[in-house]
């Protein structure tokens, strides 16, 4: 049993953003194995950047860099050619129970009432994702297009 709350925000200031991203933001709510449905959001996301052909890296944040409400945190960033630097596209957090009893989100369990778990998964960051596809696909040719995007674009390179 599982619910999904989807909300956006669309103050873009330039090509790759500010470290205050704009994506889509995700969140599930899981009535239980939050870890579990963590674990399908991370495949997702690494999944995503995979098809794309990107160079990327995870990371497990520690307990001074988890935010307030989290239990458990991984960022995804893509690396930058051009600003020669990892770039955040993503961040897919476990909050366990913190929002739920803000929110008294709670569900029954045989007899017991308990509080959901939720999660929050940031899709990826387009902004970042383009620039990251323009800098990291050139060649002599010109840009290469990854082959997931090939059906959209009906062209494998931009000369």
């Amino acid at each position: 049993l599982m619910g999904a709350l989807i909300m956006t925000h669309s103050d873009d200031n330039g090509l790759v953003l500010p470290p205050k991203l704009a994506p889509t933001q995700v969140v599930i709510v899981p009535i239980y194995k939050g870890e579990e449905q963590l674990n399908q959001l991370n495949t997702h996301v690494e999944g995503l950047l995979q098809k794309l052909e990107l160079p990327y890296r995870i990371l497990r944040l520690c307990g001074g860099d988890l935010g307030f409400t989290s239990a458990l945190t991984f960022d995804f960033e893509v690396y930058s050619a051009a600003q020669k630097r990892w770039l955040e596209v993503s961040s897919v957090s476990n909050f366990e129970t913190f929002q739920s009893n803000r929110m008294k989100l709670r569900f029954k369990d045989g007899k017991s009432t308990r509080l959901a778990h939720t999660l929050n998964g940031s899709a990826l960051a387009l902004a970042r994702i383009v620039a990251a596809l323009l800098e990291n696909n050139q060649t002599s040719e010109g840009i290469k297009i990854p082959a997931a995007l090939q059906d959209y674009t009906r062209f494998d390179i931009i000369k």
